[in-house]
């Protein structure tokens, strides 16, 4: 498969032949492919919301008003859901939302997403990134040359610090290391720019490495 190479500082590029980037026909791998990000999604979830039922609701314990003859509607309890500051009728409790996936689906997922972005010329390769580069400027004028618009993830293997300093206070850029990319990274992203390094690292994961 062939993907656009650019030069260090995204004036320059050409295009080269990556062999080893998995091919898909059909449908293949797409159901895994959404598996894999709502189980990324859910994972994410800290399931910590919580909400009182009216027996946790402070308060409410004595009768507001006498059942009969003031012409008011009947009320046990000021804590009654019905009431303003009473308690939630099927509120959410804490739970755990996260789903386990089979390391087989996560690398099918991982592979035919890496083909799909790939094949659609929405994943940009970039010999090195320049560690020379310190300014945020710097750093945001080669991002324009190559994706001048949208979300755009950048993959190294790894970042060398100053790069990654300069690089995560552009708003649109998003920074990734190589090893920890997933099937999320892959699809939510307008442009993806990795390094030759981390293509490297990219490719041998999708074929057998460890997601």
């Amino acid at each position: 498969m062939k993907l656009t190479v650019f030069s260090t500082d995204g004036k320059t590029s050409s295009e080269k032949d990556f062999a080893n980037i998995p091919t898909f026909e059909g449908d293949r791998g797409l159901q895994a492919v959404k598996e894999v990000i709502v189980a990324i999604n859910a994972n994410n979830r800290q399931g910590t919301h919580s909400t009182k039922t009216r027996g946790e609701v402070r308060g409410g314990g004595k009768k507001p008003w006498r059942q009969k003859g003031t012409g008011r509607a009947r009320a046990g309890s000021i804590r009654s859901p019905l009431w303003v500051g009473g308690g939630v009728v099927f509120g959410p409790k804490p739970r755990d939302y996260s789903k386990k996936i089979n390391d087989k689906v996560k690398q099918l997922a991982f592979s035919r997403a890496l083909f799909d972005r790939a094949s659609a010329g929405e994943i940009a390769v970039i010999e090195a990134f320049d560690t020379k580069l310190v300014k945020t400027k710097s750093i945001n004028a080669v991002v324009t040359l190559i994706a001048p618009k949208g979300k755009v993830l950048l993959v190294d293997a790894p970042f060398a610090v100053a790069a990654s300093r300069a690089s995560r206070n552009i708003e649109r850029v998003t920074l990734q290391d190589a090893s920890k990319l997933n099937t999320l990274d892959l699809a939510q992203y307008a442009k993806i720019i990795v390094s030759t390094k981390a293509l490297d690292t990219i490719i041998a994961r999708a074929n057998g490495g460890k997601n």
